[in-house]
């Protein structure tokens, strides 16, 4: 009888955070809207300059528009929006992604099994090879102990075929922000995203401090989605690694327990180094300078960071060494993890 009840207050909010995305608009937002019943659909404007506001009222007058005056990026931006969304669960959704048809329903149940699962993703296929993992989030977020992220699907550059090899459910480290289902309350309680990182990583960083809240985090390999990737950002621009290498050592920073940020950080200085002098030869030096940049950034930010730390439960960590078990050994599929 509780679980019912449970179930009947549960409402469900689509949350899309918009920064000049009209052309997503005018080729995912319909599904959205079909294949997400009662669901009500929220757009943030993150001050586009395009049209797009004009053309969602035109065409689509029942999604409710929310309109932020700057660009506040990513975390930003959904902390400032989700301020007027009432729904009991969030779900933020990159305007790049294809919906299919009963996508939310499996979550919202696994929603309702356990009260104390605070985020869930899908699982993320490759818009434009759909027999394909997607970068960004692919089939589940974990870190390893040097505190890179990677996911079941997707290890640094290889993307695995989806062969039905993750298509249960499962408990994670973290839930990628480009379709993430979050308790209102809970995202709340952790005071939302950490609105200093901008973009990337923050859904990290919040799934961290989650975890540290004795929540769970899930993977539901029986929803699905398609994400095209880089519906913002180019993935090749100098800027997203710029951030990329940032937010990663906030996020530890901020979250490692004291014993391991000792050594870690001045570890991955070191690591991000070499990561920089190859980047001069693979990709240009325009990518090394912006880990130069990030690591200047992450100097300039350190007595805030400091001060942020609450530093966590140390055993999250499931897979060890992942830059050496990949460029090294070679072993790029998570099932080949030792």
């Amino acid at each position: 009888m509780e679980i019912h009840k449970r179930n009947r207050l549960s409402t469900l909010a689509i949350v899309i955070l918009n920064y000049n995305g009209i052309k997503w608009f005018k080729k995912f937002l319909q599904k959205v809207i079909d294949y997400s019943p009662n669901s009500t659909i929220y757009i943030i404007d993150n001050a586009s300059t395009d049209d797009s506001v004009s053309f969602l009222r035109e065409n689509f007058p029942s999604v409710i528009i929310i309109q932020n005056a700057i660009n506040l990026g990513y975390a930003g931006g959904y902390n400032q929006g989700l301020k007027s969304v009432t729904e009991d669960i969030y779900c933020l959704l990159n305007s790049d992604v294809e919906v299919t048809e009963n996508w939310t329903a499996p979550i919202l149940s696994l929603f309702v099994e356990n009260e104390h699962i605070a985020a869930i993703q899908p699982k993320i296929l490759s818009y434009k090879e759909k027999d394909k993992f997607e970068f960004a989030g692919a089939g589940g977020g974990f870190i390893d102990n040097l505190g890179y992220p990677f996911c079941r699907g997707r290890i640094f550059f290889d993307l695995e075929i989806d062969s039905g090899q993750y298509d249960g459910n499962q408990e994670i480290f973290w839930a990628t922000g480009a379709c993430f289902f979050v308790r209102k309350k809970d995202f709340w309680e952790c005071n939302g995203f950490d609105s200093d990182f901008f973009a990337h990583m923050e859904e990290i960083d919040l799934c961290w401090r989650l975890k540290n809240n004795r929540k769970i985090i899930y993977y539901c390999g029986k929803s699905t989605v398609y994400h095209v990737g880089g519906g913002t950002l180019d993935p090749y621009n100098p800027h997203k690694t710029y951030l990329n290498f940032r937010n990663n050592l906030l996020m530890l920073i901020k979250n490692l327990p004291t014993h391991k940020l000792l050594w870690i950080f001045p570890l991955r200085l070191m690591l991000d180094g070499l990561a920089g002098f190859d980047f001069i030869f693979s990709n240009g030096w325009k990518y090394c300078w912006a880990i130069i940049r990030a690591h200047f950034s992450v100097y300039y930010m350190l007595p805030k960071y400091l001060k942020k730390r609450k530093a966590g439960i140390p055993n999250y960590f499931e897979k060890k060494y992942i830059v050496l078990q990949y460029f090294i050994k070679k072993r790029k599929k998570y099932s080949l993890l030792k």
